[in-house]
């Protein structure tokens, strides 16, 4: 039988092969080695030892780089040169929101603001040396995408609104002050779930959250026929003064945590039983009638939680009057608050942010990439249940009973 022959190039993987069990991680590695290499030599105008009169820079060994990838964890070498710094375009190694929290970092340092906290946290993340200059073009870019994003026209209805705020710390005037960031999400007409909006202010005062949700219906928010939110008292007129016919759902974990507020520790796990079975119920009429009761189980012994239960009674199940199918989504504010979970995670490495633009840049990227991978996601409610759901693109008619809010003497969140 002939010797089959063997090319160099065949060679060479047949070794990569034996030698490497993750062979395809390594021939990536080896790549991009010689990818970066093409790259310095055009930087240099020079080949590794070569003498050129072109030449304008020299090699000056190389810095370790970890790199994450599909493939797993690789370390790179990355070539350093003697004048100016040196790092590959074809590798950008950070999403949108990673590149806001590299800016929010360096902007920290370059106005004085850097902890050794944040130094170290700049060097976990291969930030060698701050450049100014690199910072402003990554800023502006990220700015004019975030704008474009909270500034984009909302085209959908979304009959389904959730609302909620936290707050982050911002350096201004010389001092560290709490700034709120409110939140809009939408559940659109076909079931997707949408972040609709983002807002940086002093506090969640009547008047940001009424500026806030009023834009949201400039930008062509419509069809909204139920909000959810906690019982922030600035929230609560703001939506009763912007979202005209919608109706108003108190968030049912808040509510019971402020209603459990009333009552002493060793009682609550009972009570909080018995509040559960209102919410167990199958329809809206069962509700209302276990509500009834149980408040007046309380009327002699506990009068104050049993006028709280029948205030609290067209807030706390105003999901109900929406199709049974979607009353796991619309009981509470849980998936916002997985949202918020996340801007944490992202914002607590900068701790305290320079500006208010910073925050805004921050937060916006996260929320950007939360809503694109919503988008390539499965339907947050389904087709089928959300055909069950008589839906106008004009705000509908207020339901009977649902539209009074708290009076001032009720219960906060």
């Amino acid at each position: 039988m002939p010797e089959k022959k063997v090319t160099p190039d065949e060679s060479l993987l047949n070794d990569i092969h034996e030698n490497h069990p993750d062979w395809l991680s390594h021939v990536v590695k080896l790549m991009i080695h010689m990818l970066m290499d093409i790259d310095i030599e055009k930087i240099v105008k020079a080949k590794r030892g070569e003498r050129t009169p072109e030449r304008t820079n020299y090699r000056n060994g190389y810095r370790e780089r970890p790199w994450t990838t599909r493939l797993g964890d690789m370390i790179l070498k990355i070539p350093k040169l003697r004048q100016g710094s040196y790092f590959p375009a074809f590798l950008e190694p950070r999403r949108r929101a990673e590149k806001a929290l590299f800016s929010v970092l360096v902007e920290a340092y370059v106005q004085g603001i850097s902890t050794r906290r944040m130094e170290r946290v700049c060097h976990e993340m291969g930030i060698e040396h701050m450049d100014k200059s690199a910072v402003s073009r990554m800023t502006k870019v990220l700015g004019e995408e975030v704008e474009q994003f909270r500034n984009r026209r909302l085209e959908a209805t979304f009959p389904y609104l959730i609302l909620d705020a936290r707050y982050e710390t911002v350096r201004e005037h010389g001092r560290m002050v709490k700034k709120a960031v409110l939140v809009a999400v939408g559940i659109r007409g076909d079931g997707h779930r949408e972040v609709l909006g983002v807002s940086v202010g002093a506090s969640e005062s009547e008047t940001l959250w009424k500026t806030f949700l009023e834009s949201l219906v400039d930008r062509g928010l419509q069809g909204v026929m139920l909000v959810i939110s906690d019982a922030h008292k600035g929230l609560q007129r703001a939506i009763e003064r912007t979202m005209l016919g919608a109706a108003w759902q108190w968030c049912r974990v808040h509510f019971l945590r402020a209603f459990l507020s009333h009552v002493n520790k060793k009682d609550q796990p009972p009570i909080a039983a018995l509040v559960k079975t209102i919410f167990a119920q199958k329809t809206r009429e069962d509700a209302a009638r276990t509500l009834h009761e149980i408040a007046a189980m309380f009327e002699k012994s506990r009068p104050e939680l049993a006028r709280l239960l029948e205030t609290a009674e067209p807030h706390i199940l105003a999901y109900m009057a929406f199709p049974p199918e979607h009353w796991t989504k619309l009981h509470s504010t849980n998936m916002i608050e997985r949202l918020m979970r996340t801007l944490k995670a992202r914002t607590r490495v900068v701790s305290i942010f320079p500006d208010d633009d910073s925050l805004i840049r921050l937060v916006g990227a996260v929320l950007i990439e939360e809503n694109d991978e919503w988008a390539e996601a499965r339907r947050y409610i389904s087709e089928q249940q959300m055909a069950k759901l008589k839906i106008s693109p004009a705000a509908p008619a207020p339901l009977s009973g649902v539209r009074r809010m708290i009076p001032e003497s009720g219960m906060a969140a």
